[in-house]
């Protein structure tokens, strides 16, 4: 497969300093920290497994880029501050943060609204939008002191734009990250410094419980789960100068999901 990067001119994130909080696993993550170091950026990746995360990294340098990893957990804001201060010193500054962390099902239960406990509650925001405002924070701090501007990626979901029976906690998280990524464009875009989600539907991963990536999905317009490439491709795009003009935004990668209506699509 050529990826659509390849085909524009070449490595749009040559020389970018990036850290993928969330990048050591199989899914989403794995695969932004594998283009961005392919894509000649220099990468740093955290994540809860230390051990994933440097066979992350190291899958990276093997193939020529430049990797680090750290082992952080993104639910003490001691090593969320840790992880973004480490990677600047790693790479001499930082350009580039992507968060991927997320989920309801991996962490509580998936329950009708009135049935969800204050701590499961607690749980979801923890694992899906205070972390990433404590990433954003202190990201913010080390590119006002550089003066050079920036971007700022989420990865979310098409349950921020929609409803989400029996994962309320979930949906509301993501679209706090849309008005979380509007408020920060507003207040730094005179500093060059950006934020954008990217809003993901149904992908084909372990986590998401998906063995057949390849299986037909009637319900998607599209007719199949999205790739993880998918994913990875439009974070690369909102991570580069190529979307430099782009802030506030949600970049929806869902299948058509979210714009299918009630009528079927016929013959």
């Amino acid at each position: 497969m050529v990826y659509w990067w390849t085909s524009v001119g070449g490595m749009i994130v040559t020389g970018k300093r990036v850290l993928v909080v969330g990048g050591a696993g199989t899914g989403i993550g794995r695969e932004i920290t594998r283009r961005v170091g392919a894509g000649g950026g220099n990468v740093v990746v955290a994540d809860l497994d230390g051990a994933s995360a440097r066979e992350a990294a190291a899958e990276v340098s093997a193939t020529g880029g430049t990797a680090f990893a750290i082992e952080a957990d993104v639910r003490r804001s001691e090593d969320v501050q840790a992880m973004v201060s480490v990677a600047a010193d790693q790479m001499d500054g930082l350009d580039v943060l992507v968060t991927v962390v997320g989920g309801q099902v991996a962490f509580v239960p998936a329950v009708p609204f009135h049935e969800m406990t204050d701590e499961d509650w607690d749980t979801i925001y923890e694992v899906n939008l205070r972390y990433v405002a404590r990433s954003v924070r202190a990201t913010l701090r080390v590119l006002r002191d550089q003066g050079t501007g920036g971007s700022i990626v989420a990865v979310g979901s098409v349950v921020g734009l929609m409803a989400a029976p029996h994962q309320a906690a979930y949906g509301v998280m993501k679209a706090g990250l849309a008005s979380l990524a509007r408020t920060i464009s507003a207040e730094y875009a005179t500093e060059r410094i950006r934020m954008n989600v990217v809003a993901c539907g149904a992908i084909a991963t372990a986590a998401a419980g998906v063995a057949d990536a390849d299986e037909p999905v009637p319900e998607i317009p599209m007719g199949r789960y999205g790739l993880v490439s998918d994913v990875a491709g439009a974070v690369l795009f909102l991570a580069s100068d190529t979307s430099s003009y782009m802030t506030g935004q949600q970049l929806v990668v869902d299948g058509g999901v979210s714009v299918r209506g009630p009528f079927d699509r016929g013959s």
